[in-house]
């Protein structure tokens, strides 16, 4: 059956693509704008706290995915709040459009991030696990995720994928990635050792998909590949992909420190998060393993 599917963040790296999945499996796709331009978009302003009622109402799903970007700048104070306002006052604002409309959707999806858990060493971390510090990731995922509580508080159906690096050559971590390695250096962060939880671009995109249709899909979810890598590992694997000879040095974490202060915590913390609970749920990986994933980026 057809549903229409309301997207705020619509534009960004995931959301350009989600919306491609989406009217491809014959879904109506709105979007939330800035600067709406076109049939299918709409207008809202976060600042102001206004929205098109027009974009809510007669919406089957809503999904959000709005978010400054984490590694966009540094972390100032101002940044930071930033980066927690835009994620905390989107849902904020969608919650209280439901409500003065006195309209629910049948589902509420949102982004949250692994980095929820902190730097958690070598352990595996799953949905019912607690943060293992008090870092500023830590802290803006926790309050990404009350507002969506907030939401599920209503009696709508709410899912959180708790998304880790998406590999996409086109942005995110991987382009940068790719930018010494094509002049033949690979450069790794720290020690090299830390977990990263990645996810490709394809699957990130069919969550989203698999939780809109499937009603039974309610909760947290890791949305990450069920095979984590060390960083070295990523580094390594993407230059096989890219058939990219190169040396492989790391960047000392004081040295990324000095460049990056605390927005270094994004990539030298260690997050090995399992995708048990997402598999159990009924979801099946197109690119569970990072070779077969790197292979279709680069092929």
């Amino acid at each position: 059956m057809a549903l229409t599917i309301l997207i705020a963040g619509g534009t960004g790296q995931i959301g350009s693509r989600l919306t491609e999945v989406l009217r491809n499996k014959g879904h109506q796709v709105r979007l939330l704008s800035r600067t709406p331009q076109g049939a299918d978009q709409y207008g809202w302003d976060l600042k102001k706290k206004v929205i098109d009622d027009n974009a809510v109402s007669g919406a089957d799903i809503v999904i959000n995915l709005t978010g400054a970007g984490i590694a966009d700048k540094r972390w100032t104070p101002a940044r930071k709040q930033l980066l927690i306002d835009s994620r905390v006052d989107s849902a904020n604002l969608l919650r209280e459009s439901f409500q003065r409309l006195g309209y629910q959707p049948k589902a509420y999806l949102s982004a949250s991030a692994v980095g929820y858990y902190g730097d958690a060493g070598d352990a595996w971390v799953h949905e019912y696990d607690a943060p293992a510090d008090n870092s500023f990731m830590v802290e803006c995922c926790t309050l990404w995720e009350q507002a969506v509580e907030a939401i599920s508080a209503m009696g709508i159906r709410t899912v959180v994928l708790r998304t880790g690096i998406v590999l996409d050559k086109e942005g995110g971590a991987l382009r940068e990635i790719i930018k010494p390695m094509r002049f033949g250096a690979g450069g790794y962060f720290g020690d090299g050792q830390a977990w990263y939880s990645w996810i490709h671009h394809e699957d990130i995109c069919q969550m989203y998909l698999w939780a809109a249709e499937h009603p039974e899909v309610e909760g947290i979810f890791n949305a990450v590949a069920p095979n984590p890598v060390r960083n070295i590992e990523l580094i390594k694997a993407t230059a096989k992909a890219m058939h990219q000879p190169a040396i492989f040095a790391p960047a000392p974490e004081f040295a990324l420190r000095l460049v990056f202060g605390e927005m270094a915590d994004a990539i030298l913390f260690s997050i090995r998060a399992s995708a048990e609970k997402i598999i159990q749920a009924g979801y099946r990986f197109h690119h569970p393993d990072l070779e077969s994933a790197l292979e279709e980026i680069f092929t």
